[in-house]
């Protein structure tokens, strides 16, 4: 269906891991969207249990106003080998009683990642039209997977049933930013400004992070030091111990906040509070993340990448969120942009085309 019409999205009027963050971070929207017609509906999200792809399902629902049911699958080698394409595990009973997927049917039912979309299809072969299905992502098994396919402009996907968006959803909607921002942490607020959120991620399938990388970072990160900056440094689980060190040594110590995995997550407060973001180019959801702020956003390329995070990140510097981090500053550049907040955008779509089903 490459030639069938889609739905863009892009957020605002401008020119994977864990809820807010690979690393663990709270984060879904518990300031909450606007109560819609599905905030009182059941609503199953439906993961293998990665916190990076069931973040971005979970803040759909609660853009949606509802508490969504987590449905996590662990399906056995060979069913897990067989998906996206295979069936659903037989042992977990789908749509028998006492399973983990039994009547009553969800009025919505959201899911992303291969190991989810057999459950996904099945509970749509079972539950009909009681069952509106959304996939966060590209399915790999065709439009006809689910009722709403939503998906990041730089997959490339098209047809009736596809809505694209410039970033991944996530927890991080403007009404929460603006709630954090009421009251400055006292650590926080005892850093001089310009504050300068630092978001590392690490090694991918496509990115590496070489002596040379951990070089340039810290040393960009220093000459952004040596004009007063202080820093909001937060890690994240693909981290190389290398790369925090080189960072965390760039920035000064009176001038600096890490967090290294113990205690609470200050990720959402690091968002809320930073004047400028730096963010490592290898996780699609930090970068997104970044962009919710409406914030300058510099982006860090390490060696390697793709033609599809070449993509995003062009379509995110054309939006005018982004820009790519210089070697060193000279100055320190101030723009703005409308927040994006895909989340809520996929939300709309999908009142809209549940009140459409509904009014037949």
């Amino acid at each position: 269906m490459s030639g069938a019409p889609k739905r863009e999205v892009q957020s605002g009027t401008a020119a994977p891991e864990t809820p807010g963050h690979t690393n663990g971070s709270p984060g879904p929207n518990e300031a909450g969207g606007s109560p819609g017609p599905l905030a009182s509906k059941t609503v199953w999200v439906i993961t293998d249990g990665k916190a990076g792809m069931e973040v971005q399902c979970v803040g759909v629902a609660k853009a949606l106003g509802a508490e969504p049911v987590i449905k996590r699958v662990a399906p056995r080698w060979l069913w897990r080998f067989l998906a996206p394409w295979g069936p659903a595990d037989p042992a977990d009973r789908l749509g028998q009683e006492g399973g983990q997927f039994a009547p009553p049917w969800p009025d919505l039912a959201i899911a992303t990642g291969r190991q989810s979309i057999p459950y996904l299809r099945a509970l749509r072969r079972k539950a009909g039209e009681a069952t509106y299905t959304v996939v966060i992502q590209n399915p790999r098994t065709g439009s006809g997977t689910a009722d709403l396919i939503c998906v990041p402009r730089h997959d490339g996907m098209a047809g009736k049933n596809i809505l694209t968006t410039l970033t991944a959803p996530h927890g991080y909607s403007p009404a929460l930013l603006a709630e954090l921002r009421r009251s400055v942490p006292e650590d926080i607020g005892q850093l001089p400004g310009p504050r300068v959120m630092v978001s590392l991620g690490g090694p991918n399938a496509v990115y590496r992070f070489t002596a040379d990388d951990e070089k340039r970072l810290a040393r960009s990160i220093a000459s952004l030091a040596e004009m007063g900056a202080s820093f909001l440094i937060t890690p994240s689980r693909r981290t190389p111990p290398s790369l925090l060190k080189a960072v965390v040594e760039a920035a000064p110590a009176e001038r600096r906040l890490v967090w290294e995995g113990d205690g609470e997550n200050p990720y959402p407060l690091y968002l809320a509070h930073a004047d400028q973001l730096i963010v490592t180019a290898d996780s699609v959801n930090m970068v997104g993340e970044a962009c919710a702020t409406g914030r300058p956003v510099y982006v860090f390329k390490p060696h390697g990448g793709s033609g599809k995070f070449a993509l995003f990140l062009a379509s995110l510097r054309q939006y005018g969120a982004i820009r790519l981090l210089p070697e060193t500053f000279g100055a320190l550049e101030t723009w703005s942009y409308a927040p994006l907040d895909s989340a809520a955008d996929i939300a709309r779509e999908i009142e809209r085309r549940w009140l459409e089903r509904q009014q037949g």
